[in-house]
C-alpha cells in the first residue's frame, strides 16, 4: 500500500513539474515580448520626457542608449548565466530586475534616475533573453513542432518591436509618458508569478564554474563596441569619443577569443563558432539585423517629420506591417518543410528586398498605401519569414549545455547588428540631407537608406545559400 501511494505521490509531483508545452512558450513569448517593446516603445515619449524631467538632447539619446550598451554588453554573461545556474532562475531573475527598473524609470523625478533606471532595464533585459528562447527550445524537441514554437517566439518578438511605435503612441496620448514604462509593471508582475509557479529548472548537467576573465572581456568588449556606435549619431564617425571605444571594444573582443582558446572551461567554447550552422546563421541574423531594425525608425521619421502624421497615427500606420511580421514568422516553418530552412531564409530576404526598393520611390507626398502600407509590408512579411529558419539553423547545432550561451548569440547578433545599421544609416541619411530640413531633403536621404538596405540585402541573398547548412533537423 505504501508503496502504491509513494507512486501516486510522485506521479502527481512529476504532472506538476511538467507544464503544458504551449503554457511554457507562452511565457517564454511574453518575457520576449516586453524586452523588444521596450527597444522602440520610448521613442515617441522621448519628447514628453524632455518636457517633463529637463533632459537635453544627450540626455535623451541616452534614455535610448543606456538601455542598448546594457542590453547588449550582457546577452552572452546573461546565456551563459541561464547554462550554469538554471534557465528558470535566470528568467525570473532578468525578469524582476526588468520590472522594478520599469517600476523607477516610470517615477523617476529627475533625469538621472530615468537613465539609472534604463541602465538597469537593460541589465535584466540581456539576462531574461537569453533564457526565453532557451526554454522554448528545451520545451519541444527538434523537427517541425519546435520550429513552429520559435516561429511563435520570433513573431511575438518582432511584433513587440513593430508594437512599440503604436504603444507608445497610446499610451502618452491618453495618460503620459510614464506609462510606456509603469504598464511593464502589472505585465511583468503576472508573468513573473506564472514563471515562478509553472516554469520548470533546466541547467547544464556539468558543473562549471563560469568563466570569470571572459565574462569581463566580453562584456566589456561589447559594451565598447554598444557605446561606440550610439555615438555616431551625435558626434560622428571620426570623433575621438567614437574610435576610442570602438578600438577598445574590438582589442576587448580579441582578448576574449584568445582567452577562450586556452581556458578549460571557457564562457564561449571555440568550437560553437567553428559549427557552420551557429557561424553561418548568425553572420546572416547580424547582416539582416542591422537593415530590417533600421525601418520602423525611418518610417516613424518618414511619417511624423515628412508627412504630418502624429504619433498615434505613425503607429496606427504600421498595424499592416505588424501583422505581415507575424504572418511571415508564422508561414516560415510551413514552408520550411518544403523548402528548406536555407531557401526559405533566401525567399524572406528577397521578399524585403523588394520592400526596401518600394520603400526607396517614396516622395514628399506620398499617400498612406503605396507609400507605407504596402512596402511595409513586403519588409516586414520579408522579415518574418527569413529570422525564423535562422533562429532554428543558429539553435540547431549546438548541445543542450550551451543552448543558453547559443541563444545569447543570436539575440547578441541581432542586437549588434541592429545598433550597428541604425548608426551607419542615420549617417548615410544625414551625409544626404546635408543640414536640410525640408520635406523633399528628408525624403531624399530616407530614400537613400532604403535603397542602401535593400543592396545589402540583395548581397546577402546572394551570399547565404553558399554558406547556410543544406538541411536541420527542423527540415
Amino acid at each position: 500500500m505504501s508503496l502504491m501511494l509513494r507512486a501516486a505521490e510522485d506521479t502527481r509531483a512529476s504532472r506538476r513539474t511538467a507544464p503544458p508545452t504551449w503554457l511554457l512558450v507562452a511565457l517564454a513569448c511574453a518575457g520576449q515580448f516586453l524586452v523588444v517593446l521596450d527597444v522602440s516603445v520610448v521613442n515617441v515619449a522621448l519628447p514628453s520626457m524632455r518636457t517633463d524631467l529637463g533632459l537635453g538632447v544627450t540626455g535623451l539619446q541616452w534614455v535610448v542608449n543606456a538601455y542598448t550598451i546594457a542590453f547588449a554588453g550582457f546577452m552572452l554573461l546573461g546565456g551563459r548565466a541561464g547554462d550554469l545556474y538554471g534557465h528558470k532562475r535566470m528568467f525570473l531573475l532578468g525578469l524582476a530586475l526588468f520590472t522594478l527598473a520599469s517600476l523607477g524609470g516610470g517615477l523617476a523625478q529627475d533625469g538621472w534616475h530615468l537613465l539609472v533606471a534604463r541602465t538597469v532595464q537593460g541589465l535584466g533585459a540581456a539576462v531574461l533573453a537569453p533564457s526565453t528562447l532557451t526554454i522554448v527550445t528545451s520545451a519541444v524537441p527538434e523537427g517541425p513542432a519546435r520550429a513552429r514554437a520559435i516561429a511563435t517566439w520570433m513573431a511575438v518578438g518582432a511584433g513587440g518591436g513593430a508594437a512599440g511605435g503604436l504603444v507608445g503612441g497610446v499610451l502618452v496620448d491618453a495618460l503620459s509618458w510614464r506609462w510606456v514604462l509603469l504598464i511593464n509593471v502589472p505585465v511583468g508582475a503576472v508573468v513573473l508569478t506564472g514563471a515562478a509557479w509553472r516554469l520548470v529548472e533546466s541547467r547544464a548537467r556539468d558543473r562549471r564554474r563560469l568563466d570569470l576573465p571572459g565574462a569581463v572581456l566580453v562584456t566589456a568588449g561589447l559594451a565598447g563596441l554598444a557605446y561606440g556606435i550610439v555615438q555616431t549619431e551625435a558626434v560622428g564617425w571620426t570623433a575621438a569619443v567614437t574610435l576610442v571605444p570602438l578600438f577598445a571594444g574590438l582589442v576587448l573582443i580579441g582578448a576574449f577569443l584568445a582567452v577562450e582558446a586556452r581556458t578549460r572551461a571557457p564562457l564561449m567554447p571555440p568550437k560553437l563558432l567553428r559549427l557552420r550552422s551557429v557561424a553561418s546563421a548568425n553572420t546572416a541574423m547580424f547582416l539582416c539585423g542591422g537593415v530590417m531594425f533600421c525601418t520602423w525608425y525611418f518610417m516613424t521619421l518618414y511619417a511624423q517629420t515628412v508627412l504630418g502624421y502624429t504619433p498615434l497615427e505613425a503607429g496606427l500606420a504600421g498595424i499592416p506591417s505588424s501583422l505581415a511580421v507575424v504572418l511571415g514568422a508564422q508561414l516560415a516553418p510551413r514552408l520550411m518543410r518544403v523548402l528548406g530552412a536555407r531557401h526559405v531564409v533566401v525567399l524572406g530576404i528577397l521578399v524585403a528586398a523588394v520592400g526596401f526598393g518600394w520603400q526607396s520611390t517614396m516622395t514628399a507626398d506620398g499617400s498612406y498605401v503605396t507609400a507605407i502600407m504596402i512596402p511595409g509590408v513586403l519588409m516586414m512579411a520579408g522579415g518574418g519569414l527569413s529570422a525564423t529558419p535562422l533562429a532554428a539553423l543558429a539553435t540547431s547545432g549546438a548541445a543542450p549545455g550551451d543552448a543558453g550561451l547559443v541563444s545569447g548569440l543570436v539575440n547578441t547578433s541581432r542586437t549588434m547588428g541592429g545598433s550597428l545599421g541604425l548608426a551607419v544609416m542615420s549617417t548615410i541619411a544625414a551625409a544626404r540631407t546635408a543640414g536640410g530640413t525640408s520635406p523633399e531633403a528628408l525624403t531624399d536621404g530616407y530614400a537613400l537608406v532604403f535603397r542602401t538596405g535593400g543592396t545589402v540585402l540583395v548581397v546577402a541573398a546572394v551570399l547565404m545559400p553558399a554558406w547556410l547548412p543544406r538541411r536541420t533537423p527542423t527540415d
